[in-house]
């Protein structure tokens, strides 16, 4: 009998870019806001990370803005929370900014405006493709 293997690619349809930032993250949140004309506000649920079994490991800080003009998704997520990190290959990283449906943005000028803000002390771009646990900001 032939055996078949299905293999399942997922597909990261976002930008990351990472965020180092000494300060909370609802003064991070006011700084992006105010620098990049967003609208970033508390989402009422935190993000939660589950394991295998569907049990919660750990929660993260967790703010959306989706624009009403251009129909793009803003995600600003803490990477550390109760000790445990969303992305463990990535530990220097204090969040991360998840932009989905992006059509217009040119994410290499938002880098750019994002390091002259005071409160960051930089910003990287990632390719999702590139880290392990990217699959757990498919959501």
């Amino acid at each position: 009998m032939a055996k078949h293997l299905l293999t399942l690619e997922s597909d990261y349809d976002y930008d990351l870019i990472g965020i180092c930032c000494h300060h909370s993250d609802y003064r991070l949140c006011w700084s992006l806001n105010e620098a990049l004309q967003l609208g970033l506000k508390k989402a009422e649920e935190a993000f939660a990370v589950s394991n295998k079994k569907g049990s919660v490991v750990s929660t993260h800080s967790f703010y959306d803005y989706i624009d009403p003009v251009e129909n793009t998704e803003y995600y600003l997520i803490k990477n550390k929370s109760e000790g445990k990190y969303l992305m463990p290959e990535k530990q220097q990283i204090d969040y991360f900014l998840v932009i989905r449906e992006n059509v217009s943005v040119d994410i290499d000028d938002l880098v750019t405006q994002m390091k002259t803000i005071s409160t960051i002390l930089t910003a990287v771009i990632f390719d999702p493709e590139e880290l392990k646990s990217a699959d757990k900001l498919i959501f």
